[in-house]
This record gives structure tokens, C-alpha cells and sequence, in this order.
């Protein structure tokens, strides 16, 4: 029989992806462990090898989006015909008194099916069941009008019970009709969510929704630091070229600051799960890197034991990879805080937003001169803003302030951090 090649799982949060290249053309002969192609999903692009020696057929087309199981191409034996595509049969019947309606109400189901079978992913015929969703009235999204899980996710259950009122008003959803039916025609270009922007839209959405957040902010003076980084990057090793093999930027120091504040307020450094908290022994502190079309958020694993030369050229490495679409999972998953900097763009002051499962986050502003009174005078100093927020089911009000009192410490005592 042909031998299968399926778009892999790469991602724990992965349901859909899609190949941005293929290696290799319809009809050339492959060898078991070869690059067929290189997948990409909203976090990590990956090359993924062929299974089987043999005749590569049938490519599945790039830069569409393809639900995780979904074979994209197959590879046969010599003189081995393709097989012909198999149709499912079941339909999931819709529960009494139920009635479903795709997401863009107002456009025709589309033609899912073929006789009587109806093409969805497993995953999505799963969800249908869980939501009690009639897949033939939802619109499929995915390679020939197969129904993937993001259709069923959107689509709507409207029950007797829950109808509202002919005379409330109803929530209206934000469809690419609605929407553009505001402004004028040809005033506006529509660009389609790619699957990093999508996601970061769920994410965010449901953190907002379900963590309830709350924000202490408190003033750093950066004096000590900004001279400590001087003297380091004075001071750092050069190649032979005479390039210095590393260069500190304020964010190393708020890195460093934060994992050691982690280690010094141990009841903060925890992720929450509905069954209980989960309290880390290390401090992986993630930091948000800004890439074209959204962000990734990489982490650097047990920060508080890396020196700050170490923490600078790990960021380095992460944020090349990251801008690349490079990552390893294992280099962005996990972490147990997170920092996010928008001092470099000016900006004073921000609430940043919790990345699940994390309990906290900090967003750090730009150093701004300011006069201070200092023995009743006042005196220059540069002034950075550190906002925490807070979900308030894992870490309390008093908890928060002992976690941001000691990361102002540290960050305006940095010879703290080299002891």
C-alpha cells in the first residue's frame, strides 16, 4: 500500500499549519528520512522526512492552511497507482431542540458534501459531537471544503433556553461582512489572519475572559544600572576583529532581576491549573519579541543562575531564531513569568497581559530624566516604570507587591544580582 505522508503535530497547541515549501516535485523518486517539505505553524517553521522510499504524488499546495492528520502527499512503489480519496459517512446528528448556524450567518452552507459523506477532520467531527453541531450546516475551510476545527469552533448553537428575546438586542459577530460594511468600497484591503495572528487573538481573548487581572506599578531608578552596564560592556571580551563578543542591554538586567525576585518571593514564582497551583523551583523568565505579524515569547530557562553576559547571549541567539520563525517548542513552551520591554519605542508606562499558564507578567517602560527630590533637593535621575499584572487566583494583592518590591531592589542595587 502507499506509504502516507500526514502533516505532523509539531506544536502542542497545534490544530492546523501549513507548507511554506516543498523540497521535492510531483513524480521524483525519494529516499526514507529525506526533507519533503518545510511546515510552518504560527510559532516554528520545521522540515519534515519522508517515511518511505518511493515515488512522491500528489503535493498538497503550499501557504494553505491544513488541519493536523490531513496526508499531503503519498509515496508509492514503482508502478503503484494512487489511491482514490475515501469520503466518510457519518454525519453528527444535531441533539433535540437544538439548532446550529455557521459563523457567517448569512452565506450558504457550503457544498461539503459528496452523496451522502461529509468531509471533516477527526478533530472536528470530536468537537461536533462535544458542542452538538451538525456538521452539514457548517462551512468547511479546509482543502476541498473539508470541515477543520476551527469552522466547528466558530460555529454557533442557538438552544430554545438560551434564545434571547425577540426584543433584546443580540451580540452581532464581527464577520468580514459586517465589518466592512462600514466603510466605503475600495477604501480598505482585507489581509487574512495568518495562523500566529489567529492564535495570539484566541489566547489573548480567553486570558482577558477567564484571568482575573490586577496591576501594581512601582518607579526604578536606572542610575546605578545604566553605570554598572557601561562599565560591563566596557570591559566584555573582544574577538579579533576587536568586536566585543557580548553587549548588556537594559532588558538583560530586568531578565536577571526578575528571576532572582522570583527566587526571593517563592510563592509568586507558580502557574495555575483548575486542580492546583504549580510551584517552580527555577526561574524561566519569557520575553516577548516582537516579529512581523505578532510576537513570540522565548524563554530563558533557569534565568536567576545565568549570568547577565550569559542571559544577553541567549536573547540574542532566541530573538534571531524567533524573527526567523525558527524555535524549537521546547524554546518558547513553558516558562514561569514573563517580561515584556516597550522602553526601546518611548513608551512610559503599559499593563501587559497575562500569558497562560503563567501567574504574572511585567511590562517595563522607557527610562525617563526626571528630577526626584533627594534631601529635600531635586536631583536628576532616570526613571523607569514596572507594571505587574497579577492573576488574582494564584497571587494576591500583598503577594504581588513583596514580588515587585523585591524586583526594585534588585534592579536598583544590580551589584545584588553579580553576588
Amino acid at each position: 500500500m502507499p506509504a502516507e505522508v500526514i502533516l505532523p503535530k509539531v506544536d502542542m497547541d497545534m490544530a492546523v499549519g501549513k507548507i511554506s515549501q516543498w523540497h521535492v516535485k510531483d513524480g521524483d523518486t525519494v529516499k526514507k528520512g529525506q526533507a519533503l517539505f518545510e511546515i510552518e505553524t504560527d510559532k516554528a517553521a520545521m522540515e519534515i522526512e519522508a517515511p518511505a522510499d518511493g515515488v512522491v504524488r500528489n503535493l498538497a499546495p503550499v501557504a494553505t492552511e491544513i488541519p493536523v492528520g490531513e496526508i499531503v502527499a503519498y509515496i508509492l512503489a514503482a508502478g503503484e497507482p494512487l489511491p482514490t480519496p475515501k469520503l466518510s459517512t457519518s454525519v453528527i446528528p444535531v441533539p433535540a431542540g437544538a439548532q446550529t448556524v455557521a459563523t457567517a450567518a448569512a452565506a450558504p452552507v457550503a457544498a461539503t458534501l459528496n452523496g451522502t459523506g461529509l468531509r471533516a477532520t477527526p478533530l472536528a467531527r470530536r468537537l461536533a459531537r462535544q458542542k452538538g453541531i451538525n456538521l452539514a450546516a457548517v462551512t468547511g475551510s479546509g482543502p476541498r471544503g473539508r470541515v477543520v476545527a476551527k469552522d466547528v469552533e466558530t460555529a454557533k448553537i442557538i438552544t430554545p433556553a438560551a434564545a434571547a428575546p425577540a426584543s433584546a438586542p443580540t451580540h452581532a459577530l464581527a464577520t468580514l461582512a459586517s465589518v466592512a460594511a462600514n466603510y466605503a468600497p475600495g477604501s480598505f484591503e482585507v489581509k487574512p489572519l495568518d495562523g500566529m495572528r489567529r492564535t495570539i487573538a484566541q489566547r489573548l481573548v480567553q486570558s482577558k475572559q477567564t484571568v482575573p487581572h490586577f496591576y501594581l506599578t512601582v518607579s526604578c531608578v536606572l542610575d546605578e544600572v545604566l553605570a554598572v552596564r557601561e562599565r560591563l560592556n566596557g570591559h566584555a571580551p573582544r574577538d579579533k576583529e576587536k568586536n566585543p563578543l557580548w553587549k548588556l542591554s537594559v532588558n538583560d538586567f530586568v531578565i536577571k532581576a526578575l528571576a532572582l525576585a522570583l527566587q526571593r518571593v517563592p510563592a509568586a514564582n507558580v502557574t495555575w491549573s483548575d486542580e492546583g497551583i504549580l510551584q517552580h523551583m527555577v526561574s524561566d523568565v519569557g520575553v516577548a519579541v516582537s516579529v512581523e505579524g505578532g510576537l513570540f515569547t522565548p524563554i530563558v530557562r533557569s534565568a536567576h543562575t545565568k549570568t547577565l553576559s550569559q542571559i544577553s547571549l541567549d536573547m540574542k541567539e532566541l530573538a534571531t531564531r524567533a524573527r526567523g520563525r525558527k524555535l524549537k517548542p521546547e524554546e518558547y513552551q513553558g516558562g514561569t513569568s514573563a517580561v515584556s520591554n516597550l522602553g526601546m519605542f518611548g513608551i512610559e508606562d503599559f499593563q501587559a497581559i497575562i500569558n497562560p499558564p503563567h501567574a504574572t507578567i511585567l511590562a517595563v517602560g522607557a527610562g525617563i530624566p526626571q528630577f526626584v527630590p533627594v534631601d529635600g533637593k531635586p536631583v536628576q535621575k532616570t526613571i523607569m516604570k514596572a507594571t505587574l499584572s497579577c492573576d488574582h487566583r494564584a497571587v494576591d494583592g500583598a503577594l504581588g507587591a513583596q514580588l515587585l518590591a523585591a524586583f526594585k531592589q534588585l534592579i536598583e542595587e544590580p551589584a545584588l544580582m553579580l553576588a
